[in-house]
């Protein structure tokens, strides 16, 4: 079962995902979720909690680089488990990897333009 917390900050939504993403329920509901985030700038998919990542998974995150290209977004992906980033290896190349610094960056660039902003 996959669960699915969203936090935004500005423009900038993390998608924090626990659990396993292994059928198509918990793909599409991937895919549900991160492309209602179609008015942000950039979409970071937190895979910290991601305990394994199969066939449908990975095909949904085949697709989410190309929505998120079209749309204009940057999606990012945070913190995958060596089990995920196994699974990954043969579609890593399509996504970029931000490290812990990199997301600090991230946040502290969008609140200070969110501050400016209000």
């Amino acid at each position: 079962m996959l669960k699915v917390v969203i936090e935004k900050i500005g423009e900038l939504a993390v998608v924090e995902c626990r659990g396993r993403i292994v059928k198509s329920e918990a793909a599409f509901k991937l895919r549900k979720v991160v492309t209602s985030l179609g008015d942000t700038r950039i979409i970071v998919l937190d895979l910290s909690e991601v305990t394994a990542i199969e066939a449908d998974g990975l095909s949904m995150l085949l697709f989410l680089p190309q929505w998120a290209y079209e749309h204009g977004i940057q999606l990012k992906l945070f913190n995958p488990t060596t089990s995920v980033l196994d699974s990954l290896e043969l579609v890593i190349r399509r996504f970029d990897i931000v490290s812990l610094h990199e997301m600090l960056a991230l946040l502290a660039n969008t609140d200070s333009r969110f501050t400016l902003a209000a």
